[in-house]
């Protein structure tokens, strides 16, 4: 993995020879004793695990694999203009970053991406070599965290997400419950305005304190033309989100939100944050605008203040939307309580994929069918994944018939001339071997290939994660292995086959297959080398854990051919 020099630290990585189920179990163990060390207080010994994370060779490479290889930026170059794709730029950086020298940041370049509103939000991209060492900082500074958040807090932390934001609201509007006044609130720039001092104050004596104090005023480049950055955390670094959650850490208190032992909500408020949104369900009106007042000057203190546009109070049985979905309380005389509550997509969700489909569409005029299947299953499988948690049935049924005419539509432009019938056996078929639909569209006349339908998706329901259960709890790793489980359904039936027999792990690298990487199925015998295409040949591995290992059979063979 690490060649010996004598000579310094140039040349030590080989990064084909890495053993990444080492290094992953390095880092989550040394992740697992500072959390440890956390809850019990001890910050001494927090300090300390902390110092040795940051020198952590094994933290290095794992910072440098996540920033070149497994983020959605790793092509996005900073201001120096450098992205970092092959073998010998991952053995350099990973090499530079572990030699001891005086770190100076570099601006982040500034760039814009459109917002669902219409407006264009900020971002600021640092270059990758501090991408790759803000990855490293924060696997020292998350775990003290993460043992230390509000367990309310859902927003960019590790084992939660959106939807259990949606589970718990789910549990905390039911008509049972008296609270059903909600504020709504958004953070007018919470990215961009943080108060510096604030948050270097709360990190208080990190060993990488002055670093991130380095990244925070950096500035960034626009244009050709140098800002000052006198407030805010660029929306963009990786360790933005960690420093976001930091800065709104003790909002709970704040509001006056109350628990008993056991973890039961017991208030007359209620707090539910994702980042920078969050909800708070109060028992009338009147407490709702005092929330909102007290909030304000809590944020106040840390260089924030609440959106007026976004901000609003609205009564349960109006509804609001939060994360996409829609939460409302139906009148239902039938029912004991003569109410109930529904969560469904939002108006404006489907409104946006609807918009989404249609640009797919007219951008594969003159397209074959195989691209159309490339380009919209993906949507398709990601939108329904997302929406599968709630009320939706009925939904994806009318989502499906509007893209049986976007796909009417495009048959007759793809064949002017052709009749009907014609049209009509090229494109559809029973092409699902288990259902017994013969208007499934896709590669009717060739292989076989589909578009799927949202409502092949099924309900099922988000089980909400247990109070302050952290990922980082040694405590709890059987727990966190059966919650990722769960992600199972999400893959096709291969991978969904390999992954159970696999306990949910990648075969090479040990770690979790629900990460975000793409997933591929290995074989162990090829089959060009004689190999079968069955279950028991194949192993699900992460894209470049698929890529390494195909690198090291071939590495084997041309030393048995040489040999």
């Amino acid at each position: 993995m690490r060649k010996s020099s004598a000579n310094g630290t140039k040349g030590q990585t080989d990064w084909n020879a890495i053993n990444w189920r080492q290094v992953n179990r390095r880092v989550r163990n040394l992740r697992q004793r500072i959390f440890r060390a956390s809850r019990q207080n001890d910050l001494a010994k927090v300090r300390s695990l902390q110092k040795l994370m940051l020198r952590s060779y094994s933290n290095t490479l794992k910072g440098v694999r996540q920033v070149t290889q497994e983020n959605k930026g790793k092509y996005t170059a900073g201001v120096d203009g450098i992205v970092t794709t092959t073998v010998a730029e991952r053995n350099e950086l990973a090499d530079s970053l572990m030699s001891v020298q005086p770190w100076r940041a570099s601006p982040a370049r500034r760039v814009y991406i459109p917002k669902a509103s219409g407006k264009l939000r900020p971002l600021g991209i640092p270059t990758i070599r501090d991408r790759a060492l803000q990855a490293r900082v924060k696997n020292a500074l998350e775990p003290f965290w993460e043992a230390r958040f509000e367990p309310c807090s859902y927003g960019f932390r590790p084992g939660r997400g959106c939807h259990d934001a949606i589970a718990r609201i789910y549990n905390v509007a039911t008509p049972v419950r008296r609270r059903k006044w909600v504020l709504d609130a958004d953070i007018k720039g919470a990215f961009d305005n943080i108060d510096h001092e604030f948050l270097l104050k709360a990190l208080g004596d990190f060993p990488a304190r002055e670093l991130i104090r380095q990244w925070l005023k950096a500035g960034y480049m626009e244009r050709g033309v140098f800002h000052d950055t006198d407030s805010g955390t660029p929306q963009g670094g990786v360790i933005s989100p960690l420093l976001a959650n930091i800065a709104l850490h003790g909002m709970k208190a704040a509001v006056g939100v109350k628990y008993i032992s056991r973890g039961d909500n017991v208030g007359k408020r209620c707090l539910i944050r994702y980042a920078d949104d969050f909800v708070v369900f109060c028992e009338s009106e009147e407490d709702a605008r005092n929330a909102r007042s007290e909030l304000s000057v809590w944020l106040a203190s840390r260089g924030l203040a609440l959106s007026d546009e976004k901000t609003r109070i609205s009564h349960l049985s109006d509804g609001f939307d939060f994360l996409g979905f829609n939460i409302r309380q139906y009148r239902a005389p039938e029912s004991r309580w003569g109410w109930k509550l529904l969560i469904k997509p939002s108006r404006k969700s489907v409104k946006s994929l609807k918009a989404r489909m249609v640009r797919e569409w007219r951008g594969m005029d003159g397209q074959n069918i195989i691209t159309v299947l490339t380009r919209l299953n993906p949507i398709i499988r990601g939108w329904s994944n997302y929406y599968r948690s709630v009320v939706s049935k009925r939904l994806f049924a009318q989502l499906d018939s509007w893209i049986f005419g976007r796909e009417v539509r495009w048959a007759r432009k793809a064949h002017p001339k052709k009749p009907w019938y014609w049209v009509r056996r090229k494109y559809w078929g029973k092409l699902h071997p288990k259902r017994m639909d013969y208007w499934v569209f896709g590669d009717a006349a060739g292989e076989g290939g589909r578009l799927i339908k949202f409502a092949w998706t099924p309900i099922v329901r988000h089980i909400l994660v247990k109070g302050g259960a952290s990922p980082d709890d040694p405590t709890l790793q059987d727990y966190w292995k059966w919650r990722r489980s769960r992600h199972h359904v999400e893959l096709s039936g291969r991978q969904q086959a390999l992954a159970k027999e696999q306990g949910g792990v990648c075969f090479r690298c040990g770690e979790a297959l629900h990460n975000d990487e793409a997933l591929c199925a290995h074989h162990i015998r090829a089959p060009r080398l004689g190999g079968k295409r069955t279950l028991d040949n194949q192993r699900l591995m992460h894209l470049y854990c698929h890529l390494q290992a195909l690198a090291a059979e071939k590495s084997e063979r041309d030393s048995k051919r040489f040999a």
